[in-house]
Formats: C-alpha cells, sequence, structure tokens
C-alpha cells in the first residue's frame, strides 16, 4: 500500500564501537524508581507498584547537544539507566526478564517540572512536561553480550564539573527484570522499546549553557550542552 506522506526514518541510537544502530520503537520510563528520589519529590518511597510514563521516540537526541525548551522556566535533569530490548512479550516472568535485553545506555529524563507541577495541581496528565522535543538525551548504546548484566553499576550526574545526583543502579526500588516483568503485564513489549529505569535524588533546575555529564559504570558518559 503507498503512503500519503513519505515514511519518515525511525529514530536510532548508535551503538559503541559500531557503525550500526539501534532503532528506537517506544519510550517506557519508571517513575519514582529510588527511595530517596520518592522521597524528595514528597512521596512515601516505600514498594508500591511502579507506575510508567512514556515520550516519543524522536524525544531522544545523541548529538550531545539540547536547546533550552519552550514554555518552561524550570527544566530539570534526571539521570537514569536506559535499557534496549531485543524481544518482548506478554505477562513475562521476572526470572526470564534479563533475555529480553540487547544493551544498556545513559539517558537523560528532562523535565518541565513547572509544567508537571501544575498538572498534578489540577489532575492532568504529564505528558507535556515530559514528552517534549529532545527530552531523551542518550549516549550510545553498549550490547549486554559486551556488558554482562547491569545490576549494581554507580550512576552519578554532574552539572558543569559538579556532582548533582549519586547512587547504585542496585539501589533501584524494582529491579530491573522486575520492571520489565510488571510492564508486560500492562502491555506487549517490542523489540526496540527503550525502557527508562528511574532517577536518583539530587534532581534540579539547569540553564542556558550548562555542561551535563551523566555516568553508569560501564557505558559511554553522556555529555549534553544546552544551548
Amino acid at each position: 500500500m503507498d503512503h500519503v506522506l513519505a515514511p519518515w526514518t525511525p529514530t536510532s541510537v548508535p551503538i559503541h564501537g559500531s557503525d550500526q544502530s539501534f532503532p528506537i520503537r517506544r519510550i517506557f520510563c519508571v517513575g519514582r524508581n529510588y527511595a530517596a528520589h520518592a522521597r524528595e519529590m514528597g512521596h512515601d518511597p516505600d514498594r508500591e507498584a511502579p507506575f510508567f510514563f512514556m515520550k516519543p521516540a524522536d524525544a531522544v537526541r545523541t548529538d550531545g547537544q539540547m536547546s533550552y525548551p519552550v514554555a518552561t522556566a524550570d527544566l530539570h535533569h534526571e539521570i537514569e539507566l536506559v535499557v534496549g530490548l531485543a524481544a518482548g512479550g506478554t505477562n513475562i516472568a521476572v526470572e526470564d526478564a534479563n533475555d529480553l535485553i540487547w544493551g544498556y545506555a545513559v539517558g537523560l529524563d528532562m523535565t518541565r517540572r513547572d509544567l508537571q507541577a501544575e498538572a498534578k495541581k489540577q489532575g492532568r496528565p504529564w505528558c507535556m512536561a515530559k514528552g517534549f522535543d529532545n527530552s531523551a538525551p542518550m549516549a550510545a548504546m553498549h550490547p549486554k553480550s559486551a556488558t554482562g548484566v547491569i545490576d549494581s553499576a554507580d550512576i552519578w550526574l554532574k552539572v558543569n564539573g559538579e556532582i548533582r545526583q549519586q547512587s547504585t543502579v542496585a539501589a533501584l526500588i524494582w529491579s530491573i527484570p522486575e520492571t520489565i516483568a510488571y510492564l508486560s503485564e500492562l502491555v506487549e513489549l517490542k523489540a526496540g522499546d527503550l525502557i527508562f529505569t528511574g532517577t536518583p535524588e539530587g534532581v534540579a533546575a539547569v540553564a542556558r549553557g550548562d555542561k551535563l555529564e551523566g555516568h553508569v559504570d560501564g557505558l559511554t558518559d553522556l555529555n549534553v550542552t544546552l544551548v
């Protein structure tokens, strides 16, 4: 069947050490998955069921720059370990979840915090606070075949050379396999899906000209300049 518009090329993430790339199907993000971050956002860090929000695939940016977005005066950083799936399914068992992972990358869930706060106040969706243009900067993805399963790596973010966020993946409230399994009870996961696994405490505002450096042990660092 012919299309009335020329089909667009899927957004993709470069793969470390390769001329290939990882095509992105959907982006799922886990909210409040570190206890200290839940507390700083005014919530009880007890192990409640995970919840998810989404970003469009083309929110990913990989060129090291991000324009300060419109419609906000309070843009926040949220450093995260990102998981890319090679396969999917429904009702996936926790013990099988790691087998679906193709690889890992460092990402930022950038948030228009003022829009999010107003949406929460009015009981409205967060979509425009989380899913705006270029809101998911990412570094190159590393295949799990090279990294092994990542479940205890250090994660941190520096802004202009100073640490803002710091923790370990082992501190996730819901582990990556648990997150994949739970999400697969809500939707059918597919190859090419990304999961942003949660951010540690220390989220804060950034300004034009700031330089952000994100790190997860064993992966390519993410360097982003706000322009």
